[in-house]
């Protein structure tokens, strides 16, 4: 499979090893007991259960991009590279620490003094560089950014509770130093159950050195409850009193294989910003380096020519030993997300409208991310992750992988925000511009309801095999290898580029009752 992008990557100076993602982690599993509350957007609760023998099996850092609420316009490109700079420094640290399994059995302090600390130095110099980018143009650095410069070890099963980690607990390395309870070795030495004597490579990573996921991250749909999620009123979010219509954008399923590791969004201007690779469908010309104007400008793979947003995601992959075009590339095989690129069958991209009122029309640009790429080291507050299989979708799963009956299929779906401040296309964490509807399906104060984008993608997917604790052949979304390929990782990201004549159609159909595509 190809991939189809605009610019060429240049070589770097140094990669992040295949086999450094080759974390085998054997023990308790991660086990998040709740299911959403609502069918289209509240912001879930997830009750976690942890399971003892916590093992250190990735590193976990304060997200400084959403600590960030307000950044200057000015200083916002310089203040997104060095968060970029931040997500590859944990990267590499993450790489180190997968890959020393034998060094940290040898040594209780070695975690701490060859990992973490050096981690700790290098976040101290970007967090400087992000208040020196804010001073610069004249705004004022938040106090204290040095606070979560500190990173820790984090067990398999130790699930963050969204205020770990946040610089309180003396730099960030919790009572531990990092390590864990165990020295930073888990039950095991932190080598997996067999004790790490193949260096990593047991049966913990599937066999082709992936941190993840593990048996514990699947579950089979059967027994996944009905009415897991409230589905009363259907996939569409309409209520009596509101906007019943909807929209329906038909972009394909990225039959030009378009594909890259950037976020446009999160990082501008870096190249590989993301970590992981995405599928594009709509807007033809989106990488790291792509302008407002370029977009514009831009071909669409929607059957609506004015509809020229760009729709993304990560990609889902079958780690079968495949060798994709990016096995050896940065954000693809160099960073964990290994195996064959599982391409949808169907992509419903759909907008709804409001349970209480009309949605007024989106602002050109606006940029909308949904769920948390971090989210297994961030904790779940932007968590909003969702699986099933086609024929049980009254059953939506949130932190597990689901494995379906023959003849049906996997589904993901992600449900957007649907309330703007009506002002702004973006936000400094590229959160607060946006807010999910309140419990009776209106919009908080100062918001305005827009028409909310739902995304459902249905995979052909081989169901793995799970037996004695261990799976083969997993599929998993792509993620930051830290995450350790995690379900309740899985995010959506949406710029608007649709011209002021569909867009006021989209608000025409939904706001008089009409299906409109």
């Amino acid at each position: 499979m190809g991939r189809n992008t605009r610019k060429r990557r240049s070589p770097l100076a140094t990669k992040v090893i295949a086999g450094a993602a080759a974390l085998a982690v054997g023990g308790g599993g991660l086990v998040w007991a709740n299911f959403y509350a609502s069918a289209h957007e509240s912001s879930p609760s997830h009750n976690r259960t942890r399971s003892a023998g916590a093992q250190v099996a990735t590193i976990q850092c304060p997200d400084v991009g959403q600590k960030l609420r307000k950044v200057p316009r000015g200083a916002r490109a310089g203040v997104d590279r060095e968060l970029a700079q931040l997500d590859k420094q944990i990267t590499e640290a993450y790489a180190r620490l997968a890959s020393t399994r034998q060094a940290q059995a040898g040594d209780a302090s070695y975690v701490q003094n060859a990992i973490l600390g050096p981690l700790k130095s290098k976040r101290t110099a970007a967090l400087d560089r992000i208040g020196t980018n804010i001073r610069r143009v004249g705004g004022n650095a938040p106090q204290g950014l040095d606070r979560f410069a500190g990173c820790r070890g984090m067990g398999v099963d130790q699930p963050n509770d969204g205020n770990a980690g946040n610089g309180q607990d003396d730099g960030g390395q919790g009572e531990d130093d990092g390590q864990g309870q165990n020295g930073g070795q888990g039950q095991n030495g932190g080598q997996g159950q067999d004790g790490g004597q193949d260096g990593g490579q047991n049966q913990g990573d599937n066999g082709n050195g992936a941190a993840g996921p593990f048996a514990e991250d699947f579950v089979d749909i059967n027994d996944v409850q009905p009415g897991s999620r409230d589905l009363e009123n259907g996939f569409a979010a309409n209520g009596d009193g509101g906007s019943q219509g909807s929209f329906t954008a038909v972009c394909g399923v990225n039959e030009n294989n378009l594909f890259n590791s950037d976020n446009l969004i999160v990082a501008p201007g870096v190249d590989n910003g993301a970590h992981h690779t995405h599928d594009y469908v709509g807007n033809q010309d989106n990488d790291a380096f792509s302008s407002d104007e370029d977009l514009a400008n831009a071909e669409t793979s929607c059957q609506n020519q004015g509809d020229k947003s760009t729709y993304y995601w990560p990609v889902l992959r079958l780690q079968d030993g495949t060798q994709e075009f990016d096995a050896g590339d940065l954000g693809g095989g160099a960073e964990g997300n290994v195996g064959k690129i599982l391409k949808a069958s169907e992509a419903e991209i759909k907008f709804v409208g409001n349970q209480q009122s009309d949605v007024v029309a989106m602002p050109k640009f606006l940029r909308i991310i949904t769920g948390d790429a971090k989210a297994f080291t961030n904790g779940v507050a932007n968590a909003n992750s969702s699986f099933s299989c086609t024929g049980f979708e009254d059953r939506q799963v949130t932190d597990k992988y689901v494995l379906c009956p023959e003849g049906s299929q996997v589904v993901r779906t992600s449900n957007f925000q649907s309330c703007w401040d009506g002002q702004n296309i973006d936000s400094a964490n590229h959160r607060d511009h946006v807010a999910f509807v309140q419990q009776d399906g209106s919009c908080p104060n100062g918001f305005q309801a827009i028409p909310q984008l739902q995304v459902r993608l249905v995979y052909d997917v081989p169901a793995p095999t799970v037996e004695n604790g261990q799976v083969q052949n997993p599929y998993a979304v792509d993620g930051f290898p830290e995450q350790l390929h995690k379900p309740i990782t899985d995010h959506n990201d949406f710029i608007n580029v649709m011209d002021e004549n569909l867009m006021n159609e989209v608000v025409d159909c939904i706001n008089s009752g009409e299906d409109c595509q």
